[in-house]
């Protein structure tokens, strides 16, 4: 899978299951040239998720629910991903 269908997927999968308000998907792939997972094949994303899907979840909860929804993806097509989940309340609250 190439860098950029890799964050179409990513974009589409994160879309259907958490219907965000705000998605950023940062490919910080090339920062990592050498690396061993990026040798591998799998990319290195930052992502940014507001949803209302995350009121009432721990940190913990809203990650386990991004990586549900990337699925079977977490162990071959992405190597490394940071996680930024915040509800809209969160967002303007600071």
């Amino acid at each position: 899978m190439s860098e950029d269908s890799r964050v179409a997927f990513i974009r589409q999968r994160l879309t259907e299951a958490l219907n965000p308000l705000r998605l950023e998907i940062i490919d910080e792939s090339h920062k990592h040239a050498g690396h061993r997972g990026n040798v591998q094949g799998g990319g290195h994303y930052q992502v940014t998720v507001v949803s209302e899907a995350f009121a009432g979840k721990r940190l913990l909860a809203r990650h386990q629910m991004i990586y549900a929804a990337l699925g079977d993806a977490m162990k071959a097509e992405i190597h490394a991903l940071g996680i930024n989940a915040r509800t809209p309340e969160e967002v303007e609250g600071g």
